[in-house]
């Protein structure tokens, strides 16, 4: 090897053990060392009584603290200051009594709303309640806006008109905010009226007028038809083998003498008079003459009759008659099925879990792990903002229960709004969040055990308000329908 390029090696390798001893000293340890300590260690200092201890260190890296999990803690409602409590009167007439209480050390002010059925209206209203039918409802409501004193109770009562007399009538009503969005409490509570119309009974059809029937008969004229062709045919059968039949040629055979005379009479060969000469055929009586034999002609048998089958009229009309039964009973039967169906309905078997439940307002109405309650359901600007996207905001005030023993959690797309044409839209979670006040009421599960009153806000587009509300607590859970309109 060159002298140069030894000398080259010799100086890159000195030159590379300077840069590594450069570089230690700038490297700082990772956390300080239990051997660091002074060799002289200070005096320890006095404890004050009661103060905390100081950690010796030992040299190990401390446990870190537990460190609280970051997860949505569920929604744990705080009692409301406000509650109200609704009963039906045992009046005639539809009536009811609702008591509002301030349970808190300060006066409340507060809009109480109760919601009348479709098709009646408000008679009687106590404590200075207006009745009005908002925008976008069809049904009215009574409207109060109190100032509840410290640790009161306000009691007030209404009486309600109904088109028809006995039936059920449920009233469910709220308190809220001063703003009339933030639900407080909610309560509901039915009437049932002392005497109930009787139920509708349903007259019978007569035997002869029912389906089923008339397929039997139509069965039974068929087979006594095809009996009595088959009896016909039968008949003419054996009387057409009853008739005797001739011997081939038409001749006479006879059993006699030989050379067919007869034993006892004059006549030679057995040619008597009158009998046509020899042979034992008749000339033009039984066909041609036969020549006579010595012996006895054995008897020829008769044909055997061919066995004759029935006319093809007869097996197409039977064929067309029994395959107009078969197709008229099917044909039945799937009318039966097919008018049997509810439309409808959920489904309530494979990938849906327990069965729907339909009702109205004020209903609670229970599913496989929530509980839900409409209360009340307005649309209209004066309700809520216009969302910045378009659309009409309808307010839906709504009780949620957890029946089960964990907490739930349940999704805003899956909460829907049906409009009269069967389109459907899904709750607006971002204006759910603005009426909730800025708290994500889907993000939160609900506790085990409780329950919850928030607004749900759903976005229209057009002027018709909602039919139909459909809630559920899970994907596959079949969910409760709730009528509206």
């Amino acid at each position: 090897m060159p002298a140069s390029r030894r000398h080259q090696r010799a100086l890159a390798v000195f030159v590379n053990c300077l840069g590594v001893i450069a570089a230690v000293p700038a490297l700082s340890p990772a956390a300080p060392r239990a051997e660091a300590a002074p060799a002289r260690p200070a005096p320890p200092p006095a404890v004050a009584p009661g103060a905390a201890a100081t950690p010796i260190p030992t040299g190990v890296p401390a446990v870190p603290p537990a460190v609280p999990t970051t997860g949505p803690a569920p929604v744990r409602p705080s009692m409301p200051p406000v509650s109200v409590a609704v009963g039906a009167s045992g009046t005639p007439a539809p009536g009811y009594r609702i008591e509002v209480r301030n349970a808190g050390s300060a006066p409340v002010d507060t809009m109480v709303r109760q919601e009348l059925p479709s098709g009646s209206r408000a008679t009687t209203v106590t404590g200075g309640g207006r009745t009005s039918r908002p925008a976008g409802t069809s049904a009215g409501e009574v409207t109060w806006r109190l100032r509840l004193p410290a640790k009161s109770t306000t009691t007030l009562h209404t009486a309600l008109s109904i088109p028809g007399p006995g039936r059920s009538v449920t009233a469910p009503t709220c308190v809220y905010g001063s703003d009339g969005t933030r639900p407080y409490d909610c309560a509901t509570a039915t009437w049932v009226g002392a005497a109930t119309a009787p139920a509708a009974q349903v007259t019978a059809a007569p035997a002869w007028r029912r389906p089923p029937v008339l397929l039997a008969a139509f069965t039974a004229l068929l087979v006594v038809t095809a009996g009595v062709v088959w009896w016909a045919v039968w008949r003419r059968r054996r009387r057409t083998a009853a008739t005797p039949t001739g011997t081939p040629g038409g001749g006479a055979v006879h059993t006699g003498a030989p050379g067919g005379g007869v034993p006892g009479l004059g006549t030679p060969g057995g040619a008597g008079p009158g009998q046509g000469g020899p042979g034992h055929g008749t000339p033009g009586r039984n066909g041609p003459a036969e020549r006579g034999t010595v012996y006895p002609r054995t008897a020829v048998p008769s044909p055997a009759s061919r066995r004759r089958r029935p006319p093809v009229w007869l097996v197409v009309g039977v064929a067309a008659a029994v395959l107009a039964g078969v197709v008229g009973a099917a044909a039945w039967s799937a009318t039966q099925r097919v008018a049997a169906m509810d439309t409808t309905k959920q489904p309530t078997s494979g990938a849906w879990v327990g069965s729907s439940v339909t009702g109205a307002l004020g209903q609670p109405l229970r599913e496989t792990a929530f509980e839900f309650t409409v209360y009340r359901v307005s649309c209209g600007a004066e309700v809520l903002p216009t969302a910045p996207g378009g659309g009409r905001p309808c307010l839906a005030t709504i009780g949620v229960r957890n029946l089960t023993n964990e907490d739930q959690t349940w999704h805003g797309q899956l909460q829907r709004a049906y409009l009269p044409s069967g389109n459907w839209v899904a709750a607006d979670e971002d204006a759910t969040r603005v009426a909730n006040l800025g708290r994500d009421v889907f993000s939160q599960p609900v506790a085990a055990g409780r329950r919850v009153l928030l607004p749900l806000v759903f976005t229209m587009r057009g002027d018709e308000p909602p039919k139909r509300l459909e809630l559920r607590s899970g994907v596959f859970s079949a969910g409760v329908r709730v009528d509206v309109a």
